[in-house]
């Protein structure tokens, strides 16, 4: 079955594509607003969220560390928009990598778990994209 097939049965009432559209959206817009918060510290105060070993290991201060987080999370953010199908799964390795951190860092094991859950929730997105979001360069067979 041609992907154009499969996108013509897709309607607004079919509930795989309404949580395909919602993580989507909330993989693009939260990603974004966090890393420009990054430059902030209005929605928390994100360098105590990195780990001593990370801080003592990337040059500059655990801010400038927060800077170039932010612009990754931004970029996420931006490719989950136009790509959810290869955005899903960088999301996902980006949220193992802030759960090392949580996990080796000064007791914010809670935040960990909770990433763990949004990361599982990217790998969904990645997979739902796969039938609503075929990218024509990855390829759109299963």
């Amino acid at each position: 079955m041609t992907s154009h097939l499969i996108r013509s049965r897709i309607t607004s009432a079919d509930p795989a594509h309404q949580a395909f559209v919602l993580l989507r959206t909330v993989f693009t817009v939260a990603p974004i607003a966090f890393g420009l918060d990054k430059f902030a510290n209005l929605l928390a105060d994100w360098p105590k969220y990195l780990a001593p070993w990370i801080d003592n290991l990337v040059p500059g201060s655990a801010q400038q560390a927060m800077y170039a987080v932010g612009v990754v999370e931004v970029l996420a953010g931006v490719v989950v928009a136009v790509a959810p199908r290869l955005g899903g799964w960088i999301v996902a390795a980006w949220l193992a990598g802030i759960i090392v951190d949580l996990l080796t860092g000064p007791g914010f094991y809670d935040v960990a778990l909770r990433d763990f859950g949004l990361l599982v929730s990217a790998v969904a997105l990645a997979r739902l994209a796969v039938r609503y979001a075929p990218t024509p360069w990855i390829g759109s067979h299963r």
